[in-house]
């Protein structure tokens, strides 16, 4: 049955998602076509373009992107105090990016209808449903004209996963991160192409001048500013003038390790072999390590609409849905708290 989008999105429950949008028929449109022989390639970068542009306007932030051949990932935040903070000229200009027709049109409202708008305007910069409706209606209209097509683009409407602890988030991002390299097409997190990782890693080489191979300390990636169109990691920093921005609660140089570690069993094939340096990070957010591969290689299909251990998974459950969320026996494996 399918669940009112309304359920799956709210911010009292978790201002984390992880989404998902899938080409028509799972063709690969973003990659090279077998069936038409065309490689479209290109389109990834539009994706990412967009989804760069989209995030400097919403008040969402983008902790974690992917773009595949047939579909992307993206793991969400959505800031509602930020979109709560702006003035009513912040929200017409930020509207105005994304909808300019709007924009121009609205001088010559009145005043309650007017205000109707900044109200409404508001609320979409922070709804994930209008983010993910301008990356994706932004990429069919050109690519179907591109092609000089009609119909469909995407499969259908995205799907989402709410991410309700700490330990879904990190699961969630690594998983997407992951994507090209668990799909063969990539040997390491630096070398996978339109993910989020490789732009953390490829800033990091720039900024400090050596290669992302090189083992990177906490000292180092504080000292180095983090890519503008993603969420940042939180620094020694930040934490000493108590800067009240939205972080990532997480040290960059913990994920980082996490990510190449998880790669390597993931390319390598190794499932038995959990390296003993990632303990400390998935101690601390209560997941079990010896089943932290499976639960990064089998996020969408271990868990539906919500992530999380057994508890935040039973409360979900009975607030939204009324029903036993898909995944709590698993959450009963994957995490060491008990509900």
């Amino acid at each position: 049955m399918t669940i009112p989008r309304s359920n799956l999105i709210d911010l009292h429950a978790t201002p984390y998602y992880h989404c998902m949008a899938r080409c028509v028929r799972r063709s690969y449109l973003c990659g090279h076509d077998e069936d038409t022989g065309r490689d479209y390639s290109h389109r990834k970068l539009w994706i990412v373009n967009r989804l760069k542009h989209l995030a400097s306007v919403f008040a969402l932030h983008v902790c974690a992107y992917a773009v595949m051949s047939n579909h992307y990932h993206l793991v969400l935040f959505v800031n509602e105090p930020e979109a709560n903070a702006w003035d009513d000229d912040d929200v017409i200009k930020r509207w105005e990016k994304v909808f300019p027709t709007d924009a121009k049109s609205f001088k010559y409202l009145p005043a309650k209808e007017a205000e109707y708008k900044i109200a409404l305007w508001r609320h979409r910069l922070m709804d994930i449903s209008w983010f993910m409706r301008c990356l994706n209606e932004s990429i069919a209209r050109v690519s179907n004209k591109e092609e000089d097509k009609k119909g469909r683009f995407w499969e259908g409407r995205f799907k989402s996963q709410a991410l309700l602890d700490e330990g879904a988030v990190l699961s969630a991002m690594v998983y997407v991160d992951l994507n090209p390299i668990r799909a063969k097409i990539a040997e390491t997190p630096e070398t996978s192409n339109f993910t989020s990782i490789q732009d953390r890693l490829n800033l990091l080489a720039k900024k400090l001048k050596t290669k992302v191979s090189q083992k990177l300390t906490e000292t180092m990636c504080d000292n180095v500013k983090q890519p503008a169109h993603l969420m940042p990691f939180s620094t020694k920093k930040q934490a000493s003038k108590k800067i009240d921005l939205p972080m990532i609660d997480f040290k960059l140089t913990d994920y980082l390790l996490l990510v190449h570690s998880t790669g390597r069993v993931i390319r390598d094939n190794k499932p038995g072999a959990i390296p003993d340096d990632l303990a400390p990070i998935l101690d601390r957010l209560c997941l079990n390590p010896r089943t932290w591969l499976n639960m990064v290689k089998n996020l969408q299909s271990y868990f539906s609409y919500a992530i999380g251990h057994t508890a935040v998974l039973l409360e979900f459950g009975r607030h939204y849905h009324c029903q036993t969320p898909k995944g709590l026996n698993t959450a009963k494996k994957l995490y060491i708290i008990a509900a």
